[in-house]
This record gives structure tokens, C-alpha cells and sequence, in this order.
């Protein structure tokens, strides 16, 4: 029976590889915890495995599309008629997944409305479609070229790197809408005088709700992403540790994200789908999983909180959203989001996700399945992720 309790990451390396450790999902964790207690747990259990997949706005990929003849210095880039940034170097081009369509047809019938964005050339990518190229230059000596065009897929670039400058947001708002007109937003479209009410988090599977004082996650992490092997390259934009915790450390609020890269190569359009919002413009939804090790019995612990145990805020993207006022309508439980109502106001309101808890329960079972047969380690952070100044920081 196996008694220790503090763990390092080359002993749970090597249980992997001898194909003896214990790897349990997040869900998993839940009741373990609850049963037996995180001193037991820890005991039983090397690695929890989380998962999510949801639109993640903030994403992109980093594409060398190779030289010409003669040479070009690409300012000006379109994948698909979609604008990348070409300030680069000569034939690098960055592609956001909310950049839409300079010619999209949707948008020529109804303006401001886009069917297609950067997030759809990277699915279209992935799966093995033909892409158009375009680029124009301004021509220099060593780069004479001023315009080219040429049909490409993913095996023509040369270089593919996804880089996500922020994702799997821990925590986020769950929006209402207490106007008297229908909204349009990021987090779907909201009836009037709170007639639904939306969130997007896997909630006890998501990969920061794990680890909310970032114990494990840092610069280096080995992650599941796009359906490939991933890494955290640094704390994504808007990290904020500092906010209000419940007594189990979780974030009432948004607060930790990642900055995460892979290669595009090995991943595939499953997890990296390109998204039309109504009323918002484009997107993509990224499949992200994360290995959480289970060094000590405050791990355990993290790792066995459940959705009735994480709450999140009611914000009112009718007004106070937009007007930046921060104020809030009540706090739920993902357990009450999860049942399909709640209350605001006294009054009952249908909630509905936007990330999908059965791809974030596949994402964890990959994992799972990956670190069992001995195909996935886990890395130890260079560097973890910034922590809050207080409350075990």
C-alpha cells in the first residue's frame, strides 16, 4: 500500500514510464477526494488529468509561407481573403482568429455579420483544404517582389505555429441581460430583462480551477492543445491573480490565463474549430488540456473541487459591461448553471454554455489515455505563472 504523500515530478515520471501511476480526470477527483480525503488521495492518485473547449478569441497562429522569385518583403497578407499582420519578417504572417473576411459573403447582406474569419482558415488548414495566398510589397533591393498569389494548404508553409496569447481563462463571467433590447456579444445573444443567461467554463474540469494558485502551471508546462502536444510559453494577457477567492482558493471572477503554443502540424480540426458569433463576428473554439501532478496533499485537494463548490459572478452585459461599471447580480455555482436555471432577481432564468462539457470529458480522457500509455510525461514549470499577493500567494 503505497503511504507517501509528497511527490516530485521525476518520481511520477517514472511511475509513468514503468506504467504504474495512477491517472484519474478531474471529475474523477472529485468523489476520490470527497471519500477518502486529500491526504489519501494524494496518496492513491499521481496525476488528474482537465480539459476545455470553448471559444478562446485570443488565439492565432504564426505562418512562414516561403520565399518567392524573385524575393518578397510581405507587408500585406490575406489567407483566403483574410487580412494577417505582415509586420514581420519577410515572408512571416500572423493570423487572428477574429480577423473576418475582407469579401465575406454573409457581411455583404448583412453588414457587420461575418461567416468567415482566421479561425476558419486554420480549421480549413487542418483539414488539408486549399487555401488562397495573397500578399503585396512595397519592393527593395534584396526583396524586388511587389505582389504574389498562389493557392497553398498546410504542407506548402513552412513553418505553422499556433500561439495563443490567452486561453483557458480561469473562471469567467456568467452574462445576463437587464435591457429592455437584445444584445449581441462574445457570450452569445442575450434576451431582454434577463430572459437566459450564458457562461463558458468546463468549471471542475477546467485546466486553472485545478491549480488556483498556479503550484504547477508555469512557463514550460507540457499541454494538450489543438489535439497535439502543446506547451505554456508564459502568463497570457489580462492575467489577474488578484481577485476574490472562495475559502477553497477558486476565483469568483476571471482572473489567471495562458499564453500557449504548439505546431499546427500535429494538430487537427476537431480541436481547433473556427466560429461564427452572431452580432459578435469570428472566432475559434480550442480544445486545451492540462496534466495536473499530484505532488502533496493540497493538490489533491485543488484538484477535487467540484462544480458545486466554484461560483462565478452574474454580470449584466446590457449596460454595466460595456460601460466598464463593475457591479454584479449574485453569485451561482457551476452545479446551479450546470442544472439549467437560476435565479436573478427573483425570478427564474434558463442558463446555457458556450464551452462544451463533453469535449472537455474527451480532452481529459485523452490525456488520461496518453499519460497511461506512457506517451505523455509531465514537464516541470522553468518559471510557474504569477501568483496573487495574498491569500497564499
Amino acid at each position: 500500500m503505497r503511504t507517501k504523500t509528497e511527490k516530485t515530478y521525476a518520481e511520477i515520471n517514472a511511475r509513468i514510464k514503468a506504467g504504474k501511476a495512477v491517472v484519474v480526470t478531474a471529475e474523477e477527483m472529485v468523489g476520490i477526494v470527497r471519500e477518502k480525503g486529500p491526504e489519501a488521495a494524494a496518496r492513491q492518485v499521481d496525476v488528474v488529468t482537465t480539459g476545455t473547449f470553448a471559444p478562446m478569441c485570443s488565439s492565432g497562429a504564426f505562418l512562414n509561407f516561403g520565399q518567392t522569385i524573385p524575393t518578397i518583403k510581405a507587408a500585406q497578407v490575406w489567407f483566403n481573403k483574410v487580412p494577417a499582420y505582415g509586420g514581420l519578417a519577410a515572408v512571416d504572417a500572423y493570423l487572428g482568429v477574429t480577423e473576418p473576411c475582407e469579401d465575406d459573403p454573409l457581411n455583404k447582406v448583412y453588414p457587420g455579420e461575418f461567416k468567415y474569419g482566421g479561425g476558419h482558415v486554420l480549421e480549413d488548414l487542418l483539414k488539408g483544404k486549399t487555401i488562397l495566398l495573397e500578399a503585396k510589397a512595397y519592393g527593395t533591393d534584396c526583396y524586388a517582389a511587389r505582389k504574389m498569389k498562389k493557392e497553398i494548404t498546410l504542407a506548402d508553409l513552412r513553418d505553422a505555429l499556433l500561439c495563443n496569447p490567452r486561453n483557458g481563462y480561469q473562471n469567467y463571467n456568467c452574462a445576463v441581460n437587464l435591457s429592455d433590447k437584445v444584445v449581441y456579444t462574445y457570450m452569445g445573444m442575450l434576451k431582454p430583462q434577463c430572459r437566459n443567461a450564458t457562461y463558458c467554463s468546463a468549471g471542475q474540469l477546467s485546466p486553472l480551477l485545478n491549480d488556483p494558485y498556479y503550484k504547477t502551471i508555469g512557463i514550460g508546462t507540457r499541454i494538450f492543445l489543438g489535439g497535439g502536444i502543446g506547451y505554456v510559453t508564459w502568463h497570457g494577457t489580462q492575467h489577474n491573480p488578484d481577485v476574490p477567492r472562495g475559502e477553497n482558493g477558486v476565483p469568483k471572477r476571471p482572473a489567471g490565463t495562458l499564453m500557449v503554443q504548439g505546431d499546427l502540424r500535429q494538430m487537427n480540426a476537431r480541436w481547433l474549430k473556427g466560429l461564427s458569433i452572431l452580432g459578435y463576428g469570428c472566432s475559434l473554439a480550442v480544445g486545451l488540456g492540462i496534466p495536473i501532478p499530484i505532488l502533496n496533499p493540497e493538490m489533491a485537494a485543488s484538484t477535487g473541487v467540484g462544480d458545486d463548490e466554484i461560483y462565478t459572478q452574474i454580470v449584466d452585459y446590457g449596460s454595466d459591461y460595456t460601460n466598464n461599471v463593475a457591479r454584479n447580480y449574485g453569485e451561482v455555482s457551476y452545479a446551479q448553471l450546470r442544472s439549467g436555471s437560476i435565479t436573478v432577481n427573483g425570478a427564474a432564468v434558463p442558463t446555457a454554455p458556450l464551452s462544451s462539457l463533453i469535449r472537455a470529458r474527451e480532452i481529459a480522457e485523452i490525456l488520461k489515455k496518453w499519460i497511461g500509455e506512457g506517451r505523455f510525461f509531465l514537464h516541470e514549470p522553468a518559471e510557474l505563472l504569477p501568483g496573487p499577493m495574498t491569500d497564499g500567494g
